[in-house]
């Protein structure tokens, strides 16, 4: 698995091109200028960087350059909760899933949903294993 570490910003402008596909300097800057007050200037320099990192490409369109993710919403996901298991929690799962359940209000019916899931995954995963 490849490992995503994206700042606080650079998942913002991620999240814009993944809801819209793909974006310019401009439509990036004006989604997330509201809550963030930005410089276009600075939302250009951290497309650069993005694309540096390679998880963002460009076409140009006329004068403009056009954004789109090059990876998944899920993956980047994966790879950072991924790290923030390994970096605080030593790679334990369940200290992980302990931890947001104690630090937060968890309501039955969520507990319920997540008991589902875990059962789930435990049925996916024997079968699996039945299969070889």
């Amino acid at each position: 698995m490849a490992d995503y570490e994206l700042g606080d910003l650079q998942l913002a402008i991620m999240q814009v091109l993944w809801e819209r596909g793909e974006a310019t300097t401009n439509d990036v800057h004006a989604a997330l200028h509201p809550s963030r007050g930005l410089a276009p200037t600075t939302i250009a320099t951290m497309l650069q960087k993005l694309e540096k990192k390679g998880v963002v490409t460009h076409r140009a369109e006329g004068r403009q350059f056009v954004y789109s993710a090059t990876i998944a919403r899920e993956d980047v996901r994966r790879s950072m909760v991924g790290a923030l298991l390994d970096r605080l929690f030593q790679g334990d799962g369940t200290a992980l899933v302990n931890h947001l359940l104690e630090a937060g209000d968890v309501d039955a019916d969520e507990l319920r949903r997540l008991k589902a899931q875990i059962q789930s995954g435990k049925r996916g995963r024997k079968s699996h294993g039945d299969a070889r």
